[in-house]
């Protein structure tokens, strides 16, 4: 039975001021999820979408069930999110996700310019204005509804979970923990008034990369004159080792756009995830006198074993996808850096190249990689865009965070 909310949206909301597009959409319902079966099609609709789209990896329904529940997902501890359908003659043709941080507005104001900011994600649509603007609107209003003036997205919560609208790089395969859309998305979010807030850029390192091999005799004499050690992380000591990863994590992005400092909670959620699904060689901490200066974390692309279940580990109970995916995991031949940060004082030292070197070398040698994607750095930070393209990296995705008032 549809909530209030949904009654109160079963046609659009009311324009926002300034929008380029003032008709009603009658022929589109809106509701907000709160029923198991309305959770159900919110993770199930995006199937719909990709439907032919190889490149497209349906993440695990336990999973994607899981990213919106508030019992197991450490951001509804200080955060507040909601879901919305939208639906046209009953059938399910949009989602999506908004959500409201206090802790990043209060990160991100100052005096004379507060932050007064919501996001919106998870967002799935048929190629359709009329349905992109019913679901913007209803986002919209949810977030003026706390008092939020502006909107910014695609992001799941923070740049801490899978953020932006792919822009460029259809043609390849979406890796672990990305995002991936059909080019069309552009132009139904633009056409809500919607503008770029900032470019992210994905690069892709080739396993064969004769500029890792001309670092090598460099790096050595980097970790010699700077006393620099960089070893995997000790499993054994997992939470100390979570503490020290975390301190490094808040310090080294804290002053970069969009970044919001994870809760011991949140990163300790993260590091549990991907403890998972690591390898303990391409999880690496670099130390100066035995101190924490930086770290990277590359995981296999789970995405290649992920691909053929479906979104699915059993069939009437039986756990064949569970089999697949075991059996899957020792034919993955890529990765995904997804984490690569030194701290401000020890940067142009030569510790994040080190880092990618041991790592690439390390996947090349030792696991058979073809290749790896590190993921993603902002447009405009020159300094760690300069040194990727160093060490071989090339740029082959762009994504975008659009952003508008409301």
């Amino acid at each position: 039975m549809m909530t209030l909310i949904s009654q109160s949206l079963r046609h659009v909301a009311p324009p926002l001021a300034g929008d380029a597009a003032r008709t009603l959409c009658p022929s589109v319902a809106i509701e907000q999820v709160k029923s198991r079966r309305q959770r159900n099609e919110f993770v199930d609709f995006p199937a719909r979408i990709y439907a032919g789209d190889v490149h497209w990896c349906q993440p695990l329904k336990i999973e994607s069930h899981a990213a919106i529940n508030p019992q197991k997902h450490p951001f509804f501890k200080h955060g507040t999110a909601a879901q919305f359908l939208a639906r046209r003659e009953g059938q399910v043709v949009g989602r999506i996700c908004v959500s409201d941080d206090p802790r990043y507005n209060a990160e991100h104001s100052s005096p004379d310019q507060p932050s007064n900011i919501g996001c919106f994600g998870m967002f799935d649509c048929i190629d359709d204005a009329e349905v992109a603007r019913s679901l913007l609107n209803a986002a919209a209003r949810w977030l003026r509804a706390r008092g939020r003036t502006s909107i910014m997205g695609p992001i799941d919560y923070s740049t801490n979970y899978p953020s932006g609208l792919l822009i460029e790089g259809f043609d390849t395969p979406q890796r672990v923990m990305m995002n991936h859309n059909p080019p069309y998305y552009a132009k139904l979010v633009e056409s809500w008034g919607l503008k770029k807030a900032k470019d992210l850029y994905a690069w892709w390192f080739d396993g064969d990369n004769p500029a890792l091999e001309q670092w090598v005799p460099r790096a050595q004499r980097i970790a010699a004159r700077g006393g620099v050690t960089i070893r995997p992380l000790r499993f054994e000591d997992f939470d100390a080792e979570v503490r020290r990863c975390m301190q490094v994590y808040n310090e080294t992005w804290e002053k970069m756009w969009g970044f919001v400092k994870m809760t011991p909670e949140e990163f300790h959620h993260m590091a549990a995830q991907l403890k998972q699904m690591a390898v303990p060689e391409l999880v690496l901490l670099a130390e100066v006198a035995g101190q924490p200066v930086g770290f990277c974390v590359t995981l296999p692309d789970l995405n290649e074993a992920i691909r053929p279940l479906k979104g699915r580990l059993t069939t009437w109970g039986v756990p064949i996808g569970l089999i697949r995916l075991l059996r899957g995991l020792k034919q993955i031949r890529a990765g995904r850096m997804a984490v690569l940060g030194v701290l401000p004082g020890y940067r142009k030292r030569g510790i994040a190249e080190l880092m990618i070197l041991q790592t690439f070398l390390y996947g090349r040698q030792q696991l058979g990689y073809h290749g790896a994607e590190l993921s993603w750095t902002l447009e405009d930070n020159d300094a760690i865009n300069n040194t990727i393209q160093a060490v071989g990296g090339r740029r082959y995705k762009r994504f975008r965070i659009y952003e508008r008032s409301i």
